[in-house]
């Protein structure tokens, strides 16, 4: 079979954060606030199936199982489960988000084969002010937060950052954070599904009920001194050219400026994913071309070879490294 550009019909997860937001890029949303669209997964809590070309119909867990290494690259593969190893997300954010932290893969307390969980946000919208908890601030211990936590005065110890379309922030695990009411957001991030809270505005769930902390899980393997979280402001000066917006041992993520033509090509070690954030064209590759549109997320096998993008579009491009 020659290979082509995968795309999935999302996974919707409602939230008590969530909304509509999703429908603008065309999605039919279930009933409820929907906060997550799992865009491309391969997780025991969320598989997407392919809903172009020949492969329609199949699980990204299937597509692994029987194009491998061709498919998704020697480099392909969570060393830990074997499954893909990147989850891709669209967060609409309507309600704040709880204060949290995510393990990296070696805490002992994950459940068998579930990985860490190391995230970068780009911001595709923002209300005027909104705003997203970024790490701990100065001279946070593990007691003094602690400390803040018992007597309820948790956010004293949290960073603010105001928000607006275009940010990036890398989240190494380790990292404490929180999206903010009035964003949307394009989350790229390990295929995992962890995630400790360490405080939720004492807010009731989907089913009425206060929703479960992790205290001490958060406490545990929160990155006291410094994860390594970096954020920027991602204006671009020039088409056709990729600005590097996060380096892990995990993935990297590119933003570019598709204007005109730009080829490019996948390599045998990885597949691509493609987020468009704005803008309009086409995806080409030797046998055959996509009109795309924003909110669509494209799998690039890795043995897809040349191919290139026309138009005028903002794109993101994430892959192993």
């Amino acid at each position: 079979m020659k290979p082509y550009p995968l795309q999935c019909q999302p996974e919707f997860k409602e939230r008590v954060w969530g909304g509509r937001a999703l429908e603008q890029f065309g999605h039919e949303l279930p009933e409820g606030p929907i906060g997550e669209g799992w865009m491309i997964g391969d997780h025991p809590n969320g598989t997407t199936k392919v809903v172009n070309g020949e492969l329609a119909g199949l699980g990204l867990d299937q597509i692994r199982e029987q194009y491998g290494e061709a498919f998704f690259g020697s480099k392909g593969f969570s060393k830990k489960n074997g499954r893909f190893p990147l989850l891709i997300k669209l967060l609409d954010c309507q309600d704040d988000l709880s204060v949290q932290v995510h393990p990296n893969d070696h805490y002992d307390r994950l459940p068998e084969g579930e990985l860490g969980k190391t995230e970068m946000w780009y911001i595709l919208d923002a209300k005027p002010g909104a705003k997203i908890i970024y790490g701990l601030k100065d001279g946070v211990t593990r007691e003094s937060l602690a400390a803040a936590i018992e007597e309820n005065r948790i956010m004293d110890a949290l960073n603010e950052i105001t928000v607006e379309a275009g940010d990036s922030f890398y989240i190494p695990s380790g990292t404490v954070h929180a999206l903010g009411a009035g964003v949307l957001v394009a989350e790229i991030q390990q295929n995992s599904d962890s995630t400790y809270r360490l405080y939720d505005y004492g807010r009731l769930g989907l089913d009425g009920k206060p929703r479960e902390l992790h205290i001490e899980d958060s406490l545990n393997v929160i990155a006291y001194e410094n994860a390594g979280s970096t954020y920027m402001k991602t204006n671009l000066t020039s088409s056709n050219e990729w600005l590097t917006l996060a380096q892990s041992p995990f993935f990297v993520t590119e933003k570019g400026q598709v204007e005109g033509s730009w080829s490019l090509q996948t390599s045998p070690e990885s597949f691509v994913i493609h987020i468009v954030c704005e803008g309009t064209g086409k995806l080409r590759w030797a046998d055959g071309e996509l009109n795309v549109k924003p909110g669509e997320c494209y799998l690039l096998p890795a043995n897809l070879g040349e191919y290139s993008f026309e138009g005028s579009l903002t794109i993101l491009r994430s892959y192993l490294p």
